[in-house]
């Protein structure tokens, strides 16, 4: 049965990959971003995928624009099942090089941005007694680190905002449903139109994964009542590794935190960026960044998570014939 799917930040990267994967099987995808030339590539995507979809221009820092546009896709499209926060906007380089103004800007978009979807979707969805909002997260919601400080908060402060929520809901035993997808690097426009302040180009740190790893994980938590879920061996490396030795992971980052963002190539400085426009204006970025050569479309982990009951079946069949052969043997 097909459903109502909202996507901020659906012009480029994650979240027009996201809107796709949706519209592939058959949704109907409202399109939320600021890049008139990237929905509208965007929304062409889309309706190739077989999904029917809906471009508005929405900068998801304004909360009237983000109420507006869930009006406007309810109108349109019908009653909205899940609404993805995705959008995002940073600055990159050291904490004390960032303005203050840069930083706000920073963190209306990112963790303003969800906060605000959030309250349009809750305000729907609750009176219906029936939805989903899945939070785009990031390793570095539990592992900070350095060059990245406006992403990193934003995306601590999304963490901590959404567990205050969820515990709401749980209160008042609403169906409505909020989870988490923590992602690893990704391989997205991101790093060729974020502010950057370094005199290289930035790049992700490796292992990077394509979007599309990050939006089938995105659907499959839209239809699974997880708190959160885990793409990538590095996410869940980052995660953990921060809860057993998290002095050790500074010091490590301190070392080597630098050196594996930036690439040697320069960059110029004073090139577009998106932290204030969009770049997607006039010309389309697409849904990849420039690292398809160093990119993976798949991940073990990625579906051990999402197929956690098979593969727990799975090893325990395994060891049980495991058992059997010894007991023959002997």
């Amino acid at each position: 049965m097909s459903q109502t799917v909202v996507v901020t930040g659906a012009s480029a990267g994650v979240g027009r990959a996201t809107a796709v994967a949706f519209a592939s099987r058959g949704d109907r995808v409202g399109l939320l971003a600021r890049g008139s030339a990237g929905l509208a590539g965007a929304l062409a995507e889309v309706e190739r995928a077989g999904g029917t979809g809906l471009a508005v221009e929405t900068d998801v820092a304004d909360h009237e624009a983000v109420e507006q546009a869930a009006a406007t896709v309810e109108a349109q499209l019908g009653p909205i099942d899940v609404w993805v926060n995705n959008a995002m906007a940073t600055v990159f380089a050291p904490f004390h090089e960032i303005t203050a103004e840069e930083y706000r800007r920073s963190t209306e978009v990112t963790y303003l941005g969800t906060v605000h979807g959030t309250m349009a979707a809750l305000r729907r969805m609750r009176a219906r007694g029936a939805g989903t909002i899945v939070q785009v997260g990031s390793a570095l919601a539990y592992r900070g680190i350095p060059l990245q400080s406006p992403y990193c908060g934003a995306k601590h402060a999304i963490q901590g905002f959404t567990e205050a929520v969820r515990c709401e809901l749980l209160h008042d035993e609403s169906p409505v449903h909020v989870t988490m997808v923590q992602m690893p690097a990704l391989n997205t426009p991101q790093f060729g139109w974020s502010r950057n302040k370094m005199r290289k180009r930035p790049q992700p740190v490796p292992p990077i994964f394509q979007p599309e790893v990050a939006a089938r994980a995105i659907v499959w938590a839209s239809q699974h009542r997880r708190k959160e879920v885990y793409v990538g061996r590095s996410t869940v490396l980052a995660i953990v590794g921060d809860k057993l030795a998290s002095a050790a992971a500074d010091r490590y980052l301190a070392r080597t935190g630098y050196a594996s963002q930036l690439t040697d190539e320069p960059d110029d400085n004073n090139r577009p960026d998106n932290l204030l426009e969009p770049v997607d204006a006039e010309s389309d970025r697409g849904m990849h960044g420039r690292f398809d050569d160093k990119a993976s479309d798949g991940d073990p982990e990625t579906w051990f998570v999402t197929h956690r009951g098979l593969a727990t079946a799975a090893a325990a069949s395994a060891g049980a014939a495991a058992v059997t052969w010894l007991a023959r043997r002997r």
